[in-house]
């Protein structure tokens, strides 16, 4: 299934499964969403990945023809895993996690169907989600290139703006830059009706616009079929540009958000910015292993409180609820740095921490930025220029 060179790696993501399933006392897990299936098989296929809590994982194949390996089955449908696990002398499980957050209803009860006898669970979504939330060394080393191939793209920014372009035309720019850096295009992002193409370009009052995603900003988009991010408006002096774009390079994404300006722009603005940074950096000195999510909002809601830019915090108009979350095959995986958050920080997590501001009649400032939790704290995989950077 996968190729030789992943083989180690394979085995290693396996015996995590594995652990996380023997502390359920479940049996067997059955994934069927192609983030979870790429992390267990090292590419994306249709079809299921069979995790028993002893023993290898299987891989029942529809598409793509052709995949090799002693542990991929062909199937034509689901109810043919059990009959085929039962044929070729498996042990058959007597209980078995499904991905409850990620799969239809029409799917899910289909799966427990095959099953007949076994007790079903949905929790296979929050097994998996925390298993993947603690990165191997092998998958920090591709987030970490991702994120130098990342931090290269932004630092050519300032070079892609022409005067008199809209939020439209400079977002083209960038997603074109992009590309040529490498990007594969695809956001991936876990979560019902979660869209956005390539990433977020905001200029001016339209950060200030509403969106219906859970995103830490949002913006009106050009079209109500997806109502995010830039909506054609031109950029003007006195505004700021956020730039929130894709990092997957690798298949594992980085998050970076730099803000760039038109002209000069309010010192209320400049404030709010510097605030963001030094959130930051209140962060960076006290994250460690251990160290409770909810604690680490806490701290930015106290450095914002102090500044009294509360108001302004993670958005005007629209607030959201986190200021950082984990990051990997998926935009939006744990742990999430928000005030009820029961997540602890634990070594080996990615996560991307973005204090973020919206000023009105301006724009958002803040940066956003990647980084690894190690068993000395906090290091930054994403380093081009914080300060606000002008465009003309």
């Amino acid at each position: 299934m996968y190729p030789e060179t992943f083989a180690l790696e394979a085995r290693l993501r396996q015996e995590k499964i594995q652990s996380a399933l023997r502390d359920t006392g479940y049996d067997a897990l059955l994934l069927a969403d192609n983030a979870n299936l790429y992390y267990t098989a090292g590419r994306v296929f249709c079809g299921y990945s069979y995790i028993p809590v002893a023993g290898d994982i299987l891989y029942f194949v529809r598409r793509p023809a052709g995949l090799q390996g002693n542990n991929v089955i062909y199937i034509r449908k689901p109810e043919q895993i059990a009959e085929e696990l039962q044929s070729r002398g498996f042990p058959q499980p007597q209980t078995l996690m499904l991905e409850g957050d990620s799969l239809s209803f029409v799917e899910y009860n289909r799966l427990a169907a095959s099953f007949p006898g076994v007790v079903v669970s949905e929790k296979g979504t929050a097994l998996i989600r925390a298993v993947r939330a603690v990165k191997t060394p092998y998958e920090i080393s591709l987030l970490r290139r991702s994120a130098t191939i990342h931090d290269a793209m932004y630092r050519h920014i300032p070079h892609l703006y022409t005067e008199g372009m809209t939020d439209i035309e400079f977002s083209i720019e960038l997603e074109r830059s992009a590309r040529q850096h490498g990007s594969l295009g695809i956001f991936r992002i876990f979560g019902r009706s979660m869209e956005i193409y390539m990433g977020n370009v905001l200029s001016g009052e339209n950060a200030d616009n509403p969106s219906p995603y859970d995103f830490a900003m949002g913006g009106a988009g050009i079209d109500s079929s997806l109502p995010v991010g830039s909506n054609g408006s031109p950029i003007r002096p006195g505004q700021t540009v956020m730039v929130d774009m894709n990092g997957n390079f690798t298949g594992y994404m980085s998050d970076l958000s730099r803000v760039f300006s038109i002209g000069k722009i309010s010192e209320l603005a400049r404030q709010a910015h510097h605030t963001s940074i030094r959130i930051q950096e209140a962060i960076e000195n006290i994250a460690r292993p251990g160290t409770a999510a909810a604690d680490l909002y806490n701290i930015a809601v106290k450095i914002t409180q102090d500044e009294g830019l509360e108001q302004y915090f993670m958005g005007h108009r629209q607030k959201a609820g986190f200021i950082g979350h984990g990051v990997g095959i998926e935009v939006n995986e744990l742990p999430v740095l928000a005030p009820r958050s029961r997540d602890i920080l634990q070594e080996g997590m990615t996560i991307a921490l973005e204090p973020k501001f919206v000023i009105p009649g301006v724009g958002a400032v803040g940066i956003e930025n990647t980084f690894v939790v190690t068993a000395n704290g906090l290091e930054k995989l994403t380093t081009c220029p914080e300060e606000i950077l002008p465009l003309d």
